[in-house]
Formats: structure tokens, sequence, C-alpha cells
């Protein structure tokens, strides 16, 4: 047993250097041809006195506009071409203070940077190779906020039914991001939430690649959700395994967000399609005091179908916090006002 346990890591560690020596040669190939590298930001978040700065380096493929300057028909696998740059240099300005950075092999920046700023929406730039700095935005949560949402986005702001393999790739790399259809009522459930408790963050969690970050926030502020940040994660190998964990990447974080702002209690809003349920179910037992309540949102037959069903949902009645669920965001708000969690 010990020797198959060491040849499956072997392999999975011959794939995870595979697939970098893959984007080390696009790379060469794309230099060749005089592109360069950037770096896409990701709108992150804070406290007053640090920033968790997210972003990507990656050569990207020109895409068409719109007079308007809207993105004009950006099919989803535009979002996977791009070629990653592994290990790139990255310089973050944070209030006039520089800070040099390594992305990992994936191109990913996820770093914890010492800051001193005010509580809202600020701005710092980054810049790859001596280029042109690019300018994002990160939420910096004050020490008086006490509410936080935390959103899962297939199937609770955004129709994608996910969890089933075709039409996933299908969802992801062929459909036109405008025919993407929000969730009804999730974008009124949010802005109501944050209305009522002004200087929230808001943070979108999702099993989705970082590859559709920039998709995703068109999608957001086209169909009016409030801007928060995005914690997405990377397809492919890890070192120990052969896909990454999208459980562990959503509980891992929250439980992040638990020690990074213990003031806060979060709201959290998800659907019976994948594990959200059993996921909400651990947090809460393990950090009571950082949940004000869960909202689970019910998926059509329709939709369950195309996403291979549903997922169990726990009876909650004897829960620490309210546990509600509807198929729409109206019936969530609705069932979130009767239990207390949102003012009527």
């Amino acid at each position: 047993m010990p020797e198959k346990a060491t040849t499956s890591r072997t392999k999975v560690l011959w794939l995870a250097r595979l697939e970098y020596r893959f984007h080390s040669w696009r790379e060469r190939r794309a230099r060749r041809r005089g592109q360069t590298p950037t770096v896409t930001p990701f709108p992150g978040y804070a406290g007053t006195e640090w920033v968790r700065v997210l972003g990507r380096v990656m050569i990207v493929p020109p895409v068409k506009k719109t007079e308007s300057g809207e993105y004009a028909s950006v099919r989803g696998w535009r979002s996977f071409v791009a070629v990653p740059i592994g290990y790139a240099q990255v310089t973050v300005t944070i209030a006039g203070v520089r800070h040099d950075v390594v992305a990992d092999r994936g191109g990913v920046i996820d770093v914890r940077l010492p800051a001193t700023l005010e509580a809202g929406w600020q701005t710092f730039t980054m810049s790859v190779e001596d280029g042109e700095p690019v300018e994002t935005r990160v939420f910096v949560v004050g020490p008086e906020v006490t509410f936080g949402v935390v959103s899962d986005v297939d199937d609770t702001v955004m129709v994608t039914a996910l969890p089933r393999p075709l039409l996933a790739a299908w969802n992801s790399f062929v459909v036109d991001e405008h025919a993407r259809q929000p969730v009804p009522g999730m974008a009124v459930l949010m802005e109501r939430v944050v209305r009522e408790h002004p200087g929230a963050p808001v943070i979108y969690l999702s099993t989705g690649a970082w590859n559709i970050a920039p998709t995703l926030m068109r999608f957001l502020t086209r169909h009016l959700f409030p801007p928060g940040a995005l914690l997405l994660t990377d397809w492919g190998p890890t070192h120990d395994r052969w896909f990454r964990s999208g459980q562990t990447h959503k509980l891992t974080n929250l439980r992040r967000l638990a020690e990074e702002f213990p003031h806060v209690r979060w709201l959290l809003l998800g659907d019976d399609g994948q594990h959200d349920d059993e996921l909400y179910t651990t947090f809460t037992a393990e950090h009571p005091q950082n949940v004000v309540g869960v909202a689970i949102r019910r998926l059509s037959p329709a939709e369950a179908v195309l996403a291979g069903g549903r997922t169990a949902v726990n009876d909650h009645s004897a829960a620490a916090v309210p546990w509600v669920t509807d198929s729409d965001g109206a019936g969530l708000l609705e069932r979130l006002e009767a239990a207390g969690v949102i003012p009527r």
C-alpha cells in the first residue's frame, strides 16, 4: 500500500511539472511574437493595517470592443487561452509604499501586505517587468463593522449548472458571456443587505478558475450586484493531487475570514447544487460566533437535472443561527426578514 501511494504522488508531481513546462513553452512563443505580460488585478479585501492583494500575471490576447466600450461577443474559451506567467516579479505600490512580490507557478498573486488605509474602497497599483502600472481596488473593513456577506457564485448568483462536467465545459468555454443569466432576485437581495449594513464587506467565494475572473466582474457589474472581493481558485494539478479541491478552497477561505475579522458575523449564501450546505454546516459548527445566518437557494427541477442532482440539505431547525431556503432571491429575502437577519 505505501508503494502505491508513493507512485500516485510521483505521477501527480510529474503532471504538475509538465503543466508548468507547457505554459513556459507558450510564454516563449508569445514573447517571440512581441507580446508582453501584464497584471490582471482582482478586487481584494483588507483590514485597516493590511491588504490581501489578488491578481494574475498573463499574456492576454486582444479582445475587440464595441463603440460603447463594451466587450463584443466574448466567448468563455477566450478566458482560458491567455498565457499565465509563472513566478513573475510584481511590484505592488500601496499608499506610496512599494512592495516586490512573486506570483505562483500559475501566475496567481495572493499575498497579504502591510498597509495603513481608511475604511471603504481604496485603490493601489500593480505592475510587472517595469510595465505601465495597473490600478486596482480593495475594500477595507473598518474595526467597527460587524456584518458581512459571503456568497457562492455558480447557481447562487449566476445560473451555470456547474457540477455536470460536460455542461460546465460548455458554460466555461463556449457560451457568450452576455448570454449568462443571473439568478432571479439575488442582486436585489444582496443590494438590500449592504444598504441595511453600511460598510459591510461582500465576498464572492467560488470554485471557479481565476481565468473567469474578468468575465465574472463584468457579469456582476452588468446585473447590478454589489461590488466585492473575488476568491476563486486555479485548475490543474497540485503537488499532491490531480485536481484542486473546491471544497477545501472554500472552507479554507471561510476559516481565514473568521481569523482575519473575528468581529464580523457573516451571512452565508449558497445553493443545494454542490456542497454549500455541508460546508456552511461545518463552518458554523466551528465558528458560530462568526455566522449571522445561512441562506440556501433551492435549484429548480430542470437546474437540478442539469447539475446532476441536489445535495441533501440537513435539518437545521435546531441550528444556533437562522437557516433558510427558497428558490430565488425574493423568497430568500422574505425568509431572512422573517428570521430577523434583515430588518423589514
